[in-house]
């Protein structure tokens, strides 16, 4: 399949990062416009710089990445713009749908409340083509205390297009747990939850997530850790198994952040034959120099995957999806013609 088919291909996305995925000229723009100095003076060496996929394995970097993303993303009208460009990148990527997270509360420190940031990517979103449906899911950071606040946000937002939470931010020693209290109001308010778990820490993390009430796994992919050699999963897997828990794999950015060292050691592949409900994602766009489309192409090279085995995974991303029951059918019938018109 050349990059044009898969291009083509319907694709739907549950884990894309907003700021991880913007345009480098339009971070250069914004951060001329407020004076943040980056560590490149042009577009070209600036997605040099961010993109990860030559550096080997250097998470305080990579974290820094997210420092310059984050500082041009402090105004209503930068926010929207980010967002707007988000939609557009990903619907001339052939995305029919996604879900795009981030955490409000990174883009406050130059005075906004969660709430106008919610609305910001709102706008931005509307402002794209109508040809994608695109939802937001609002992300607390694990290890700061604001959860109750932006989940508060969250749910008063939900007429904006916000369908779920999610915690973010360092895994190891800030269980989901900690955050109980606020995950908890968020689901009597009506939403969706997916946390990241099972990316820096192990399967311990996603036993404290699905005690959580978490219906879909960021990642996951330590889920891995708890299956023997023979396939016969321990007790955590047993439950993401039994319980068709989603689990939001990210194949390339897992070997941008150490956790496998090439998508040819990823378990996508035996997970997936093992059962488990895989899903294909993004994560980080720009951190990671990739595309859906290119990601897409990259399992199927590596794993010998056909357009079924593609069409199969976009099936179970989209049963997945936080999406209203009535827009399933019609999406997945999106889907099923999309892939139709592609068989030679």
């Amino acid at each position: 399949m050349d990059p044009h088919q898969l291009r083509r291909a319907p694709k739907v996305l549950l884990h894309d990062h907003l700021d991880g995925g913007l345009r480098p000229e339009t971070v250069l723009e914004l951060a001329r416009e407020i004076g943040h100095e980056l560590p490149a003076a042009d577009a070209d060496g600036l997605a040099a710089w961010f993109h990860q996929g030559d550096k080997g394995v250097d998470l305080p970097r990579y974290l820094e990445a997210f420092g310059h993303t984050v500082a041009v993303m402090q105004t209503p009208e930068a926010i929207e713009r980010v967002a707007r460009e988000c939609a557009e990148d990903l619907d001339l990527d052939g995305v029919v749908y996604a879900e795009v997270r981030f955490a409000p509360e990174l883009s406050t420190a130059g005075g906004l409340e969660v709430g106008e940031v919610l609305e910001s990517i709102a706008a931005g979103f509307a402002a794209g083509p109508a040809t994608i449906t695109l939802r937001t899911l609002v992300c607390a950071m694990r290890h700061q205390d604001r959860a109750e606040e932006v989940f508060e946000a969250a749910a008063a937002a939900r007429h904006l297009g916000v369908v779920g939470i999610d915690l973010a931010g360092p895994e190891a020693g800030f269980p989901a747990s900690r955050h109980a209290r606020a995950i908890e109001r968020a689901r009597e308010a009506g939403l969706r939850v997916t946390l990241h778990a099972g990316e820096a820490d192990g399967p311990a993390s996603i036993a404290d997530a699905l005690d959580q009430g978490a219906e879909r796994l960021g990642h996951g992919v330590r889920i891995l850790d708890d299956i023997a050699p023979d396939g016969t999963p321990g007790p955590v897997a047993s439950r993401v198994l039994t319980g068709a828990v989603p689990l939001e794999l990210c194949p390339t950015s897992n070997v941008h952040t150490g956790v496998v060292k090439a998508v040819a050691e990823h378990p996508f592949e035996r997970l997936r034959a093992l059962g488990f409900a895989v899903t294909l994602n993004t994560d980080n766009r720009l951190m990671s120099g990739l595309s859906a489309s290119s990601e897409l192409g990259t399992v199927a090279e590596t794993f010998g995957y056909d357009l079924d085995d593609l069409e199969a995974l976009t099936l179970t991303a989209i049963g997945a999806a936080f999406v209203d029951e009535a827009e399933i059918p019609v999406l997945r019938d999106l889907i099923a013609r999309g892939y139709a018109a592609m068989v030679p």
